[in-house]
């Protein structure tokens, strides 16, 4: 398995992490719509890192740049991604805390949008409340958000991998 990965292109790569993020995107909507789960603030906010991740690497794909715009395409993903593990990060916290210890749960992000100022809405978004500590579903022991947590951490590792990808073949030439 190692040898595949660092025989890909990041061409190849950008590829793969849109399709992951297209598979993650369309479980998150299947959990929504088939199996009635309701995402809260940090889910959200997640889906938007994962929709950016998505838009960026299929747009890399597509555009298939060489050198400096590989690294940028790929940086960005990285930050992205990034981003979103520390979002994920933060809801497998909250979910970890003891029961006494989770935040008291807010009103719905649509009121928050529609009442409160901007950064309040912010706030929301990237701290997440107590509705973000409930844990309605799980697979092998972790809940989604540590799933999300680990897709994170594995798209991070194909961005590094296309930037590294990118800088071997640049000084190649």
């Amino acid at each position: 398995m190692n040898l595949f990965l660092l025989q890909l292109q990041p061409r190849q790569i950008h590829l793969i992490v849109f399709l992951l993020v297209g598979a993650l995107i369309g479980y998150a909507a299947y959990s929504i719509k088939i199996l009635g789960l309701e995402a809260c603030t940090l889910c959200i906010t997640q889906q938007f890192f994962y929709c950016v991740i998505g838009v960026t690497s299929f747009v890399a794909f597509l555009h298939n740049p060489l050198g400096p715009l590989v690294r940028l395409y790929s940086g960005f993903i990285f930050l992205c991604a990034t981003a979103g593990a520390w979002i994920a990060g933060r809801q497998v916290w909250l979910q970890s805390l003891p029961e006494d210890e989770v935040p008291l749960c807010g009103p719905p992000l649509e009121y928050i949008i529609d009442v409160f100022p901007f950064s309040d809405v912010l706030n929301a978004l990237f701290m997440g409340d107590g509705n973000c500590a409930e844990i309605p579903w799980q697979f092998l022991g972790l809940s989604m958000a540590g799933w999300s947590f680990i897709w994170f951490g594995v798209i991070i590792i194909l961005s590094l991998l296309a930037i590294k990808k990118s800088t071997l073949i640049a000084n190649s030439k």
